[in-house]
């Protein structure tokens, strides 16, 4: 499982190995975009191990202490944990096994069984340390399987033999797979003895003091593995059909009536839509039938806020979601990744690349460039231009005096700009520099309730919005806002979703937002989903997250009344929680089928892409996606897709979700005449 900003707990319940039980003390370096960004330390004594895991990137990051105590088998008998998740919410958890009875207290609440085989605990917020635990134990076991408490079941395998060297010499260790816990499987290295050595993923590592130097090679090897995986994956599941495919028996979605057509057949030829029928028009020899059952057909949809990677590329497609907005990314990771994708050796939707800027301080997000000057900053406007980049995304530690070199350097270069606004500034100021577009709604509101000299490059953004009950939105500081964003025609990407999760989730409750999917995940998704984001334990706290989640979408609407445009996007993965940001649209007054349009033809539109994309007609790409219902009605129903194509691929998310673990929403529709 990768490191997740929505859990925070940072590879929780699923990382690293054990070291072995002679050591007296194993030391860890976390690494982010070649930064040494954290630490995890293991202390051991006997069966007994103390860990502390610490880490702070992009100014945010857990804190966790905990200990662990195994029997002879290497299952865990005591675990106890404790800490600060990275957005602050508070870790309190607990577990014992005393012969066959296991006991355990998380943010879930409290459970217990009994044990009548050897199990596995899975920690809820382990460090990364807890992986190898788990590691040692399946390699005692003969199919190196097991049943994992409080659900489900882990299984390990084994990799290619993978030599480093460093400060303490070479290294012979050995790669491992680990699978049931998240939606992917987490990727280590173990040496000889069995202990953990390194975490690997394309975008960062943690791995044993004194072998850092590996760093850049370990993640090429994890993009090549996690590479292969989804390369098997996508020749299972992706179906090029050699013959046109007709489509029976369907209504689309039509942006330009924003409501349902009558019953009509597509007919699908290579990448593109070569027809729109009436229904009973007869087919022609050899084709492909698919039966739509009188569900609908949408165009594919657009998340306008993604940091994508390659574990989450196919589940956005599964999604309905067919082209990704990239927020800010690794440039060389997400390089190779579009490159896979628009060759279709893995599957994912088109990506629009952001080109990620920002200012050098102890707070810098480790993506893109990092920048020490104007002149900097310039060069690097430059360097996006030059590789076609869509727009340019600016960041927290950027100095506001280079806000209007980057805006006149993009703009002359053909490219937008959005992003954040850097600290001790306002939007306002960034609004004025020519911002074309605003991201997050918090930092759009910040400047209304806090002070010049406070600092929002750390979690502060996010806890700040504690004061927003208190703010008068008829204020003339607030409607100044409003009117600069309504005479500059500057859009405003809000990520609602985000503010729903920060201000709305609490321990041991299935988040508002997860209630239509959580029962479908793996046990380790659904524990996670189940943790509050943000310390709420404070007199008055809960009260004033819940009341500036209100105050949001009162600013929201405010904005969608003034005919502001509101972009689509989540920073939290897509995929199902793009469905509920675009189900959250219609608190603030937009309607299903507005919504529809919106992240479908008028995203198409606004990127440039509409004479190709955002709608189901003759000669634009076969981008859409397949479901039972009418979203006009009811916009939920776009979480049940039986079927989605994008550039003539057609896939059945009933065939590729149990490869994440994920139980089937809908089943596929009846396929006939494929060879």
């Amino acid at each position: 499982m990768k490191i997740s900003l929505i859990t925070g707990l940072c590879l929780s319940a699923s990382l690293f190995a054990a070291t072995a039980a002679d050591a007296a003390t194993e030391r860890y370096t976390v690494i982010f975009g070649g930064k040494a960004v954290g630490h995890l330390t293991a202390d051991i004594e006997g069966a007994k191990t103390a860990i502390v895991f610490d880490y702070k990137n992009n100014g945010r990051g857990p804190t966790m202490a905990e200990t662990v105590s195994v029997d002879a088998q290497g299952l865990p008998t005591a675990w106890t944990i404790s800490g600060t998740t990275t957005f602050g919410s508070k870790v309190s958890e607990n577990f014992s096994r005393k012969g066959d009875r296991a006991s355990w207290v998380d943010s879930t609440g409290k459970g217990s069984t009994t044990v009548g085989e050897p199990s596995l605990y899975v920690a809820q917020g382990g460090s990364p340390w807890s992986v190898g635990l788990y590691a040692r134990a399946l390699l005692k076991d003969a199919d190196h399987q097991m049943p994992a408490l409080p659900g489900g079941s882990l299984r390990l395998e084994k990799g290619e033999a993978v030599a480093i060297s460093g400060t303490s010499g070479a290294l012979a260790t050995t790669a491992y797979t680990l699978s049931g816990i998240d939606l992917t499987p987490d990727t280590f290295l173990l040496d000889d003895s069995g202990a953990f050595v390194a975490y690997l993923t394309p975008d960062f590592i943690i791995i044993r003091a004194g072998y850092e130097g590996e760093e850049e090679r370990l993640r090429g090897l994890a993009a090549k593995w996690s590479t292969d995986r989804y390369v098997a994956i996508q020749k299972e599941v992706a179906h090029h059909y050699a013959a046109p495919v007709r489509i029976i028996n369907v209504r689309l979605f039509d942006p330009a009536t924003s409501a349902l057509t009558g019953p009509v057949q597509v007919v699908v030829s290579g990448r593109e839509i070569a027809a729109v029928e009436p229904m009973g028009e007869p087919g022609t020899p050899g084709e492909v039938t698919i039966d739509g059952a009188g569900g609908t057909l949408v165009a594919g949809m657009y998340e306008m806020h993604g940091h994508l990677g390659q574990d989450d590329a196919l589940l956005n497609l599964l999604a309905g979601i067919t082209t990704v907005r990239d927020m800010g990314n690794d440039n060389a990771v997400l390089a190779e990744l579009k490159e896979r994708i628009d060759a279709g050796i893995i599957g994912g939707p088109r990506i629009i690349r952001s080109g990620f800027v920002e200012g050098k301080s102890q707070y810098s997000a480790n993506n893109g460039i990092v920048v020490n000057s104007e002149q900097e900053t310039i060069d690097a406007v430059r360097w996006y231009g030059a590789r076609g980049f869509w727009q340019i995304k600016s960041y927290n530690s950027m100095n506001p005096a280079w806000i209007p070199a980057l805006v006149k350097e993009a703009h002359w270069l053909g490219m937008r700009v959005a992003g954040h606004v850097p600290a001790f500034s306002t939007e306002d100021a960034d609004i004025e520099a020519g911002f074309d577009e605003v991201t997050h709604i918090n930092q759009f509101m910040l400047q209304w309730v806090i002070k010049p000299d406070e600092d929002t490059r750390t979690l502060f953004r996010l806890t700040a919005l504690k004061r927003l009950p208190g703010l008068d939105l008829d204020s003339p500081r607030v409607q100044h806002t409003m009117k600069l964003m309504t005479d500059r025609k500057v859009a405003i990407d809000p990520t609602l979703g985000i503010h729903e999760m920060l201000t709305k989730n609490r321990d041991g409750q299935v988040p508002p937002g997860a209630v239509d999917y959580i029962d479908h995940m793996p046990i380790g998704y659904q524990r996670s989903a189940k943790k509050a984001m943000t310390d709420t334990s404070a007199p008055g706290d809960d009260a004033a997250y819940r009341g500036a989640y209100d105050k949001i979408v009162a600013t929201l609407r405010m904005l969608h009344d003034r005919g502001v445009f509101i972009v689509p996007g989540t920073d939290t993965g897509g995929s199902f929680t793009y469905h509920r940001e675009l189900e959250l649209y219609q608190q603030f007054g937009m309607t299903a089928p507005e919504i529809l349009k919106r992240a479908t033809f008028d995203m198409a539109r606004y990127t440039g892409q509409d004479q190709r994309l955002g709608s189901i007609e003759k000669g634009k790409l076969a981008d859409f996606f397949l479901i039972p219902g009418d979203p006009t009605r009811d916009i939920k129903a776009i979480k049940t897709i039986g079927m989605v194509v994008k550039d003539g691929v057609f896939y059945y998310p009933s065939e590729a979700y149990p490869k994440f673990g994920i139980k089937p929403f809908v089943a596929a529709p009846k396929v006939s005449g494929a060879q």
